[in-house]
């Protein structure tokens, strides 16, 4: 991020991402395996250049939020983080991207998870993975990348789906309503001929 500011570097947030922690193969290995595993449904349904543009995005927005989220205390008088100084490496804000909009795409379609071997279904997966990686990850992991991809992903996931970029309050009110009155919902009746009331 230092660079990006002080020197101009500003091909760093689309070019961090083809770079890969050079004495770590699992780095690059498990990015590519979670690209592969999740990228190729995404882009079998969407298309090679809807998924490619998704993923770049993804990723050079996630690398926005890697060089502003330490600037952004220095720009009022406050120190910057000590991530400012340090280099991100990684596709992982890309593929978090990914990984989000496959849960949201197929969000009851259930991932076996390699650590913990434990079946988990798509839509709680994102949230697994933050809190995952932030209790037992490496010091050096890049949280804010990782969320810089996801939410970009989010943003272009409700964009592509004609959605708007942030939920209308009309919108919000209709889920809520929605919401609680599918709480309510039961069946009844015996086990050959269950309804909803």
């Amino acid at each position: 991020p230092a660079l990006f500011w002080s020197e101009g570097y500003f091909w760093q947030p689309a070019t961090y991402m083809w770079l890969h922690a050079p004495k770590s193969l699992a780095h690059i290995g498990f990015n590519m395996l979670a690209l592969w595993m999740f990228g190729s449904p995404l882009a079998s349904a969407w298309g090679d250049k809807r998924f490619l543009r998704f993923y770049l995005i993804c990723g050079i927005g996630a690398g926005l939020f890697i060089v502003t989220w330490p600037a952004f205390p220095g720009w009022f008088g406050g120190p910057e983080s000590p991530s400012y100084f340090l280099p991100t490496v990684g596709a992982s804000g890309a593929v978090y991207g990914v990984l989000l909009a496959y849960s949201l795409t197929w969000p009851d379609r259930t991932i076996m998870l390699l650590f913990p071997p434990i079946p988990i279904k798509a839509l709680y997966f994102i949230p697994f993975l933050f809190v995952m990686s932030y209790m037992f990850g490496p010091p050096n992991l890049s949280h804010v990348g990782h969320l810089g991809g996801v939410v970009i992903g989010w943003l272009l996931f409700r964009r592509h789906r004609g959605e708007g970029l942030l939920p209308s309050l009309s919108s919000l009110k209709y889920r809520w309503r929605r919401y609680r009155m599918r709480r309510n919902l039961r069946a009844v009746g015996d086990d050959d001929n269950p309804w909803q009331h």
